[in-house]
């Protein structure tokens, strides 16, 4: 039986305690060296080796540079890229500007026809019983004066009648209805309606000298003008030659003193 002593095995616990591993020895018994476990050895001034890390990033950087004509190439892409993405936010922001103003042309195009509305909305209606107030005129001027005079009763009649058309002139003037006397006044083709010329050369001419058919407006609209009797051979009406000699007025025949038109 040999008295030698085994061999002692560092890694092996049977062996006994393993001794403390000498700084920066390499042990034999390691499965990965030092120079293939990403780690490499440096040395320090104390004679230490100090395993320093492998830097991946900068060896893969290295290794897949760019040129600098694949750069250009690529900030050139990227431009072009860039010019056409501007060409379309400008036209999307002028489609947007347009829209804009055409909402706001609506909104205020409707706006004004709802006002429109509610201001001449009884047009029609106010038309339509227009022809009430020329019976009750036609009935007061057909009643003979004398007549009236003679007959308490007549008079009685007359005066309810004439109570009744200043009830429906009021009637209509809250109504924002007006009726037109124009007598002495120029000439408005807008508001009156020749039907007749008369020489005389005593009133400028163009002046309306009476009134057949009373006319009537609604604000500032003219729901009927005014038939009117309009004088002729005169000077002209301030107004008539204003706007450049016609004043709206219609030209006859000298030799002709009372023209129907």
């Amino acid at each position: 039986m040999s008295d030698d002593p085994k061999p002692h095995h560092p890694n092996d616990p049977a062996s006994g305690p393993a001794k403390a591993a000498t700084p920066g020895a390499v042990n034999p018994f390691d499965d990965k060296p030092a120079a293939q476990s990403g780690a490499a050895p440096s040395s320090t001034e104390s004679g230490e080796q100090v395993v320093e890390p492998f830097d991946d990033d900068m060896a893969f950087a290295e290794a897949g540079d760019i040129g600098v004509a694949q750069l250009k190439a690529m900030i050139a892409a990227l431009q072009i890229e860039l010019d056409k993405k501007t060409v379309e936010v400008s036209t999307k922001h002028d489609q947007f500007l347009r829209a804009v103003a055409e909402t706001e042309n609506v909104r205020r195009r409707l706006e004004k026809e709802k006002e429109e509305t509610g201001k001449y909305a009884i047009s029609k209606f106010a038309k339509d019983i227009l022809s009430i107030g020329d019976n009750f005129q036609r009935a007061i001027t057909a009643v003979p004066q004398d007549a009236v005079a003679n007959d308490p009763a007549l008079k009685t009649l007359l005066d309810g009648v004439v109570l009744a058309e200043r009830e429906y002139r009021s009637a209509l003037e809250r109504h924002g209805v007006k009726s037109i006397d124009p007598t002495g006044q120029p000439f408005n083709p807008h508001h009156h309606q020749a039907v007749m010329e008369h020489d005389d050369p005593d009133v400028p001419s163009g002046t309306v000298i009476k009134v057949f058919m009373t006319g009537y407006l609604l604000d500032d609209r003219c729901l009927r003008p005014a038939m009117v009797v309009v004088s002729r051979g005169g000077a002209k009406s301030p107004k008539a030659a204003d706007s450049g000699g016609d004043g709206g007025t219609i030209e006859g025949d000298d030799s002709e003193p009372d023209q129907t038109i």
